[in-house]
């Protein structure tokens, strides 16, 4: 990313931080549904607490903030090769009714750790505008910010352990506002989200003032954002699936180092009226935030340094981004490179690396 001038930033106002809290536990009326237990806790604690020692502090930097590690790679599926399918004909017995429907799968445990195995395959039944997630993992992943397993806060780096708790709270509270808003995922800017990342990072603030004017391969918003084009898609239901987890450690200087991996499951259906063919858009997603000690970062109070971001993205589209994701419908399925294909529900593994380049891998579901 390219270096600018210096943006004008400010911490995020106590009001319009209450608002947005009020918000994610009130929703809207078109709102994705979430379990409002934890974003009633999350309001309760930011309200009720008084900000750690040198929370509201602020001193010059010692050392410039290093420019943001980025990675992107996209996936068109399902292509699932026969002995797949024989898999799951060998192993539909066993599943029976419990994942042919969103309501009868059993939900999964939340993650704690990095599974060993991806999930086991489901039967062979498509996904419906009354079950958009039959016949995937995600039938039986929470919803929202719910699918998103949080440590319990201790004491690290500068922080004690209600700073740390506060600022996995806040690192939450910026997967929901750029993946789960209602407004966002119309298409509508982030502006909730990006009050969250410190406006001293100059190359990530010349990237996000980019990102909404001139989308494209070095400024694509898809890569922290997660948006559809309200004129050609619409999400199908209020809910949207999650699996992951965050988890922190100490960071350079001091700093809480949080790392989130998360995937998403968006299910969508063209925007004309009585479309009925519904496409799953999974994004999944690693992104690494610096809370830093205002004493030796040039920070804002309450704001992150983004330290590195990547995702792999299956039924986004191809080819050069338009700041949107485009799933593909019907015979708009493009052909894939060649190579080996990827199961997007299989979490056991690290994201892989991969370029920002505009090629199509294949899926072995979605």
């Amino acid at each position: 990313m390219g270096t600018g001038a210096e943006p004008d930033g400010s911490s995020l106002p106590d009001d319009a931080w209450e608002k947005f809290l009020r918000e994610s536990v009130e929703g809207t009326a078109d709102a994705p549904k979430e379990p409002s237990a934890r974003a009633r806790s999350v309001a309760h604690r930011l309200r009720d607490q008084p900000e750690p020692p040198g929370w509201r502090t602020y001193s010059p930097a010692a050392r410039p903030i290093a420019p943001v590690r980025r990675e992107r790679r996209r996936l068109v599926g399902p292509l699932i090769a026969a002995l797949v399918l024989a898999v799951v004909v060998a192993v539909g017995w066993f599943a029976g009714p419990l994942g042919g429907g969103d309501t009868n799968a059993p939900a999964a445990p939340p993650e704690t750790g990095r599974p060993t195995q991806a999930p086991p395959p489901e039967p062979a039944s498509g996904a419906t505008l009354d079950a958009p997630f039959r016949g995937s993992p995600a039938a039986r992943w929470a919803s929202g910010a719910e699918g998103i397993t949080v440590p319990k806060a201790e004491s690290t780096g500068w922080m004690d352990a209600a700073g740390v708790e506060r600022a996995l709270d806040r690192s939450l509270a910026f997967l929901t506002a750029s993946n789960l808003d209602a407004g966002v995922l119309r298409g509508e800017h982030p502006g909730e989200a990006v009050q969250l990342v410190n406006p001293r990072q100059q190359d990530v603030q010349t990237y996000l003032k980019a990102a909404f004017r001139d989308p494209g391969e070095k400024n694509d918003p898809l890569l922290l954002f997660s948006r559809f084009d309200g004129s050609r898609t619409r999400l199908v239901g209020d809910e949207v699936r999650t699996r992951g987890r965050i988890t922190y450690k100490e960071g350079k200087l001091g700093a809480v180092e949080v790392t989130s991996d998360v995937t998403f499951v968006y299910p969508v259906v063209r925007a004309t009226e009585g479309a009925d063919e519904v496409v799953r858009t999974i994004v999944r997603r690693e992104t690494v935030m610096s809370w830093d000690d205002p004493d030796k970062v040039l920070t804002e109070p309450g704001t992150f340094s983004l330290l590195s971001y990547r995702l792999h993205v299956t039924n986004g589209g191809c080819g050069a981004s338009t700041g949107y994701f485009a799933p593909p419908f019907g015979t708009e399925r493009p052909d894939t490179t060649a190579g080996t294909e990827i199961d997007p529900y299989d979490r056991s593994a690290a994201l892989r690396d991969g370029g920002a380049d505009e090629a199509c891998e294949g899926a072995t579901r979605s």
